[in-house]
């Protein structure tokens, strides 16, 4: 939440999608929101496409009401100084479920029921049998004992990891970047796959919850499918491009596959046998649209007053509680010395430096100084003309 030393700073925050009352709700009320907002400081969006549209110069911060943010000019954006938060794990519980739901549609088969039924014609009594004389292509599998293989055990994939044990199955993960923190939520019985590829060879089902960047695009591919033991269910409720299509139609076909069930719909994939698309479901729930806004509101007004930063995509965590009522937050590219050249800055202009934390993440580094007078324009200006400085923000408390 938002400092309360600067409950009185007055932001404008412009709103590209439709964004959850009770996310809004979380700004202060003095804040200026709307989807017609000019010279923002602020934009929260869901879907929409930002890569297409001229980003104002006034923007200090963009929030994305989920956890993608491939609609998102990122590395422009970086570029800027502009950090880019989003809300990771604030709708895991409904990719979860939804997953959950997508194992027992793939392995009962039932989309290829349901367009069986869809397709009967005639009286009650013929439907009736006709239902009986076709059931029996549509005979699927249980969960308890069979082998759930998760890609990718961040949020989602702990959860789903926990789900699948209560159910009875058996669970191997492969994550070469967990984190500490997921690594404590993962459950303890959770089996660790040493590839992808072993990963595949022990599984029944297999989940995918990764993000997609190049080590991830077409991680199904042809030579994986290859690797399946047989009848296997893939889930997709990750990203469009980690899977290949082709090679999942062709692994239908062969038999490595029994069905895949995804969130992302394409024409190469529609109305084929054993393939169920959803329309990107995974977070559409009230409640989840409800914790990403929440999240996310929280983030950007923390950052427009008080310079903290918590889960940007492209900026370090970098949190500070306020001692002082004169605070910078300067962005800056990841090189040496950058930290001696503020520090000399402000000792030049007289400042005494009241508490200061720098962090950096890949490219990226970001100061928060704390001071105990007032900063002049002067030093500002000094501060934004040192080489790899990229933005400037003067915080002082109201």
């Amino acid at each position: 939440m938002a400092n309360s030393m600067n409950s009185l700073n007055s932001f404008k925050i412009q709103t590209l999608n439709k964004i959850s009352s009770k996310g809004l709700a979380r700004l202060p009320g003095h804040y200026q929101v709307g989807d017609a907002i000019a010279d923002p400081d602020g934009i929260l969006v869901r879907s929409h496409n930002m890569h297409d549209m001229e980003i104002p110069s006034s923007i200090q911060a963009i929030g994305r009401a989920g956890a993608g943010t491939n609609n998102i000019p990122v590395k422009k954006l970086s570029e800027r100084g502009v950090p880019v938060f989003n809300a990771p794990g604030a709708n895991s519980n409904a990719v979860k479920e939804l997953v959950i739901a997508g194992m027992l549609i793939g392995a009962r088969n039932m989309g290829g029921a349901i367009n069986f039924v869809n397709g009967l014609e005639g009286t009650d009594e013929e439907l009736h049998k006709k239902t009986e004389a076709g059931k029996k292509h549509f005979v699927g599998t249980e969960l308890p004992g069979r082998t759930l293989g998760i890609i990718g055990l961040g949020a989602i994939g702990s959860l789903v990891a926990d789900a699948a044990i209560k159910l009875g199955m058996e669970v191997v993960g492969f994550d070469p970047g967990i984190t500490v923190e997921a690594a404590w939520k993962l459950p303890s019985r959770v089996r660790k796959a040493e590839s992808v590829d072993d990963l595949i060879k022990a599984s029944d089902f297999i989940t995918l919850h990764v993000p997609l960047v190049d080590a991830t695009r077409n991680l199904i591919n042809t030579q994986r499918v290859a690797l399946m033991k047989g009848g296997v269910v893939l889930l997709n409720f990750a990203r469009e491009g980690v899977v290949d299509n082709a090679a999942v139609l062709s692994g239908i076909s062969d038999g490595k596959l029994l069905s895949y069930v995804c969130d992302f719909p394409a024409n190469a994939l529609k109305a084929q046998k054993n393939v169920v698309c959803l329309p990107h479901l995974g977070a559409s729930t009230e409640e989840a649209e409800e914790n990403c806004a929440v999240m996310v509101a929280e983030q950007v007004s923390d950052y427009l007053e008080n310079g903290n930063i918590l889960n940007a995509v492209n900026f370090p965590n970098v949190v500070l509680a306020r001692e002082s009522n004169y605070r910078l937050g300067i962005a800056n590219a990841n090189v040496p010395n950058m930290v001696g050249q503020i520090s000399t800055a402000l000792a030049e202009a007289k400042l005494n430096i009241h508490n200061m934390v720098n962090k950096s993440k890949n490219d990226m580094a970001y100061t928060l100084v704390d001071v105990d007078s007032p900063v002049p324009e002067t030093l500002l200006d000094k501060l934004r003309a040192i080489g790899g400085v990229l933005n400037v923000r003067y915080l002082p408390a109201a």
